[in-house]
């Protein structure tokens, strides 16, 4: 676990923090998840390959995920670093790690194993879809597409991993499974629009054109709500401490970006210190075994 921490804390910030709370053998599962999505995600965003370099690389990752041949991952992983997918230290990093962070998910139980490679696989094929053609999107539909294969998608494969081995949770499984991908979706429309600025500098506008920013707004701000009713629904059913805070912080803080791009415009970044004073809120909330989200979204309707 402590290679995958590493490699967990220079790929992200956010789940740096909330990932660690989790239970295991949910919190290995997860960290191995979100690895694999971050190496789709490298390919997908590696704008200085040409859109066919990149096709190539997902499909390679995918054959990968289904083959578990070491001596091939070695292989592909020694080519992709050569080649540079990225700028980003830890992303190279993660890219050189390939080999490794298969063998960890190979090592996982097989009940783990295939909803993880099942909904990495749907995601890396989505992502290649926007990636043969240039990144400009023309509709709410189009954006809530994208939003899908990137985010809602895990939000969808990590409700299959807090569903497992937890019967307690079944009687509830339809009710999360119905807002999995609204959860997910909730926290990429905000990372689209704070980072809009920049996107659109290299060449990639994720927000429609023809359509209005505070209709965007709006609707991350529905999302966020459908995320936060996600929380209450597991709180509900007595889901473990630690998925609480997992699923919580990332929507707390969601919420205080949202605000601050809506007030200062894109690029606008929620502060250390402010990070800081949202997860110690909720850990406070969860230390009294009440919601974590309540009280903020009641502060908003006031």
């Amino acid at each position: 676990m402590a290679r995958l921490d590493d490699l967990l804390e220079k790929t992200s910030r956010t789940f740096a923090l909330s990932i660690p709370p989790l239970p295991e053998p949910t919190r290995r599962e997860v960290t191995i998840a979100y690895l694999l999505f971050r190496i789709a995600d490298t390919f997908e965003d590696a704008y200085h390959w040409p859109p066919e370099r990149r096709i190539a690389a997902l499909r390679e990752f995918e054959e990968l995920l289904q083959e578990n041949v070491p001596e091939k991952a070695v292989r592909v992983s020694r080519a992709w670093s050569a080649a540079q997918p990225a700028n980003h230290e830890g992303y190279i990093e993660l890219i050189a790690e390939v080999p490794f962070v298969l063998e960890a998910f190979f090592s996982l139980s097989n009940d783990a194993i295939e909803p993880i490679r099942s909904h990495v696989v749907r995601s890396s094929d989505g992502m290649g879809e926007f990636v043969s053609r240039t990144l400009s999107l023309g509709s709410v539909e189009e954006l809530k597409r994208y939003c899908y294969y990137v985010a809602g998608i895990v939000g969808e494969m990590l409700t299959e991993l807090f569903l497992l081995g937890r019967p307690f949770l079944s009687g509830v499984a339809g009710d999360l499974r119905a807002r999995a991908a609204t959860f997910g979706e909730a926290l990429q429309l905000v990372n689209i629009l704070k980072d809009s600025e920049d996107d659109a500098n290299e060449g990639r506008r994720y927000l429609p054109e023809a359509v209005p920013k505070a209709e965007i707004f709006a609707l991350a701000r529905r999302d966020l709500e459908t995320a936060e009713a996600y929380i209450e629904t597991l709180r509900a059913a007595g889901a473990p401490r630690g998925i609480l805070e997992f699923t919580a912080l990332p929507v707390q803080l969601a919420w205080a970006a949202l605000e601050k791009v809506e007030n200062r415009g894109p690029g606008a970044k929620v502060s250390r210190p402010e990070v800081y004073r949202i997860t110690q809120r909720v850990k406070r909330a969860l230390d009294r075994g009440e919601s974590p989200v309540a009280p903020a979204a009641a502060a908003r309707r006031a």
